[in-house]
């Protein structure tokens, strides 16, 4: 019986991995042809900053619902739903041709890619024992990496060969194509998920300093991720002159990088644990590490080649994804499995604010011709205020108690 629930746990596991894997070719699909719908359209770079922020702020206003919604009707209907719908609204826009259109195309797909993080989060949470748990989430946060390694190297010499259109159309059909595969897939016996719905409490999170210390620790990564997932093809187009042709490969290198940050994510606090470290040792000083990794990230304005660049980007997505693998361990640690997909959503949603306030400010900053570099400089110190933050809200992390109700959660 166990093998059978180990073989369920890792298909559902392969298939999260692959929709979190699209989700981030379909959210980045627009940065990489932005050079050519630019030129096409004639959009100005607020224009583009205002499409990139629809997709941020319908996220962020979703994100208060969709983790809630995955705690209420379970993985695997809610997963279901949310990716048909941003599969849909991704082949959207093949259809439109003006900024209102595109404005409106994003902000769908923003709202239903925001399931995406708590349902990645619940499946480690509902499927795995908290000592595996950092591990498959460090696996599964190499999924946005994953994709955004494929999407450059395959987007532009697809729509160079069939036209932009074909790039919307083929990632929508993949989602449509996973859907089906999803709800052929039997959910594992004795999992977590196919126990009765309870009550989430709101307002006790609110209330719960754990709550806080995650919410801390996304608004002040996420708006590093967000930033840099919209502006680091324009920023090769802009500093080396690189054509959309040329783009893909220096923009793998960096998302490459970010996926080998999610690995050693996963591994560094199990193997700190190993060596004797507690939990809150492992957590945080394993975030420490990351926090100081990305400081350096100013030093790309100074880099004559591209590749030097790519070098430090890729050093600074290694460096956000080691750390979110441990903002999203920390959360499976300190909440229990049934709520947990709320409390990332709560948290996700101050991170999609802080991201769509950076890239607003880098819209503003390029028209007015001050560059990259203030964003690169917040983006340095962002991480170091996070773990700030988190030790202020959380002095000692704690593992959750799976029956945790909440009156305990009110008290903590």
């Amino acid at each position: 019986m166990e093998r059978d629930v180990d073989r369920w746990r890792w298909a559902i596991v392969a298939l999260a991995f692959a929709a979190i894997m699209l989700n981030y070719v379909d959210r980045q699909i627009i940065a990489l042809l932005k050079p050519t719908l630019q030129a096409q359209f004639a959009w100005s770079d607020r224009d583009y900053s205002h499409m990139a922020s629809a997709f941020q702020f319908a996220a962020a206003i979703s994100f208060l619902g969709t983790g809630w919604f995955i705690d209420r009707i379970g993985l695997r209907r809610g997963f279901a739903i949310g990716v048909a719908v941003w599969s849909l609204a991704g082949i959207a826009h093949a259809f439109v041709t003006s900024v209102a259109g595109f404005v409106g195309a994003r902000a769908v797909l923003g709202a239903a890619e925001s399931i995406g993080t708590p349902a990645q989060v619940k499946t480690a949470a509902a499927y795995f024992p908290p000592e595996r748990r950092s591990i498959m989430i460090g696996i599964g946060n190499m999924a946005p990496n994953l994709g955004a390694v494929v999407t450059p190297l395959v987007i532009p010499p697809l729509a160079l060969w069939l036209g932009w259109q074909a790039a919307f159309l083929v990632a929508g059909g993949l989602g449509l194509v996973w859907v089906v595969l999803w709800l052929m897939l039997p959910p594992p016996p004795r999992a977590e998920e196919t126990a009765a719905p309870t009550p989430v409490p709101w307002t006790s999170l609110l209330k719960d300093r754990r709550q806080w210390a995650l919410i801390a620790a996304k608004a002040f990564s996420d708006e590093v991720w967000w930033f840099l997932l919209f502006f680091t093809p324009d920023l090769f187009h802009r500093l080396f002159g690189l054509s959309q042709g040329s783009l893909g490969l220096p923009v793998a290198l960096v998302y490459a990088m970010a996926a080998l940050g999610s690995l050693s994510g996963g591994w560094l606090p199990s193997r700190l644990i190993g060596r004797g470290f507690d939990q809150d040792r492992a957590r945080k000083g394993s975030m420490l590490l990351y926090a100081l990794l990305i400081v350096p990230v100013p030093l790309l304005l100074f880099a004559d080649k591209a590749w030097l660049a790519a070098g430090l980007l890729g050093l600074a997505l290694f460096a956000h994804q080691g750390f979110s693998t441990n903002v999203f361990g920390m959360a499976t640690d300190i909440f229990p499995a049934r709520i947990v997909g709320t409390a990332i959503g709560i948290a996700a949603f101050a991170g999609n604010l802080t991201g769509m306030a950076m890239i607003e400010g880098a819209g503003w900053s390029l028209d007015a011709g001050h560059g990259y570099a203030p964003l690169l400089f917040i983006c340095s110190g962002s991480y170091l205020v996070a773990l700030l933050l988190i030790h202020l809200f959380q002095p000692r992390l704690v593992l959750a108690e799976p029956g945790e109700t909440a009156s305990v959660l009110s008290a903590h």
